[in-house]
């Protein structure tokens, strides 16, 4: 085992490279503040590597090189867009700018919308007390320098402020027209107390990506976050999720992932208030040269709360699939209610599912649980199928789909649902 003190001078090297030639972006007082500090973190810290706990089954090397590798783009002419039958106002992104110029107005959602760019220039701003904080607050006990590195250096990104039910669904729509993009984005979404948004996101984004959002929902705020992963084959990416939910507030975040070369997903969520709930959901399909993460981590730091992870994952051809979730219970939060499932379907022999779900209770009067499985097709349920007269590849996507269905369930919106499900159908049916 290398000693600690080397690996860190390794990780601190590897920042060093990383950050070289970069300088922090321009901006007003509070926002320069924020960006040295999560420069700091970085040079702390250093970045990743192989060697690290939360890393040992995902290799970073792609994520902290100085440059990104180029992949090709996919063809997407005649592809109906997902979420495209829903009344949306659409937010586009190119090559990980924002297009004002394709993208809808705003205020359409009757929500405040403004760009971080935009943001980044005013004395005072909304998003003082946010950006950055919630990052910084996800360094314990796990540290998250990308996630640092994302607040010193983006410059991209939408500061969302939600007062009221938003009048339509924010859609956030990712486009890429370089084979080598390599983009930094940071979102900020504030609910205020008993407000409701609705936020989609789609799209290839980039070569590489690494975007973060950071979301506070005040005292009975909801946030329904529902996220499309797919089409490029050769991305790269992560994304971070950091929310902190107030009394009585809700969450329900579910990601729907397919192809991409290396794919991590992180969420960080606190129930800082009595009585909230927080959902945190995944349903992922692999083939070949795909290596796809979750990891998650829940904090329960009040009572009578509730949270659930649930993710499936469908994988064949040395797909790998990783998820890694905990569930802290602080000893103030008596009468939680914890649930997490990590599933996968292998599909052949080559595949393979690495999983590491953890509990940590130091509450006395809890409900918490946690299992995770990985196998292959039922030939008993196969055999039913193909004795009622089914062919077997129908048989087999029929299976496959219920296998995900207790993710998709996840999902508020039934509509929202039945798109992603006709997207999975699809998949399988282009790969037999």
């Amino acid at each position: 085992m290398m000693p600690r003190a080397k690996l860190k001078a390794l990780r601190v090297d590897a920042a060093q490279a990383r950050l070289d030639g970069l300088s922090l972006p321009q901006g007003s007082a509070w926002i320069s503040r924020a960006r040295a500090a999560a420069q700091a973190r970085v040079l702390d810290m250093g970045l990743p590597t192989r060697r690290d706990e939360y890393w040992r089954y995902t290799d970073p090397r792609s994520l902290t090189a100085p440059d990104a590798d180029s992949g090709r783009l996919h063809d997407t002419d005649g592809e109906p867009l997902v979420f495209d039958a829903v009344d949306r106002v659409k937010l586009v992104f190119v090559d990980g700018v924002f297009d004002p110029a394709a993208s809808d107005a705003p205020d359409l959602a009757g929500v405040e919308i403004c760009q971080l760019a935009d943001a980044a220039q005013a004395d005072l701003h909304w998003a003082r007390d946010i950006y950055g904080a919630l990052e910084a607050r996800a360094q314990k006990p796990v540290e998250r320098p990308l996630a640092s590195f994302n607040t010193a250096y983006a410059t991209q990104g939408l500061l969302i402020r939600v007062t009221g039910k938003a009048a339509k669904p924010i859609s956030l729509i990712y486009k890429r027209e370089s084979v080598a993009a390599d983009a930094l984005v940071h979102h900020i979404i504030r609910v205020e107390a008993g407000a409701e948004v609705t936020v989609l996101e789609n799209g290839p984004l980039a070569a590489r990506f690494n975007v973060v959002m950071e979301a506070d929902l005040a005292d009975g705020a909801s946030l329904h976050h529902v996220r499309a992963q797919g089409r490029d084959h050769e991305r790269k990416g992560i994304a971070h999720l950091f929310a902190q939910l107030g009394a009585g507030a809700k969450l329900k975040s579910f990601t729907l992932s397919a192809n991409g070369a290396l794919i991590r997903n992180e969420a960080v969520i606190w129930l800082d208030g009595a009585d909230g709930s927080a959902h945190i959901a995944g349903a992922t399909v692999g083939d070949g040269a795909f290596h796809h993460d979750d990891t998650v981590f829940v904090n329960h730091a009040a009572p009578r709360c509730e949270s659930r992870q649930v993710f499936k994952k469908v994988l064949r051809h040395g797909a790998v699939g990783v998820f890694q979730g905990k569930i802290l219970v602080d000893q103030v939060a008596q009468l939680t209610d914890g649930y997490q499932i990590s599933q996968s379907l292998l599909l052949d022999e080559d595949a393979q599912f690495l999983a590491k779900p953890e509990l940590e209770i130091y509450a006395d009067d809890v409900k918490c649980s946690h299992g995770s499985t990985s196998g292959e097709i039922d030939q008993s349920h196969l055999f039913y199928l193909r004795s009622r007269g089914v062919p077997e590849d129908a048989a087999k996507m029929l299976l496959v789909l219920a296998f995900l269905a207790e993710a998709l369930e996840e999902i508020a919106d039934p509509a929202y649902a039945d798109d992603l499900r006709t997207r999975l159908e699809a998949w399988l049916k282009r790969r037999g």
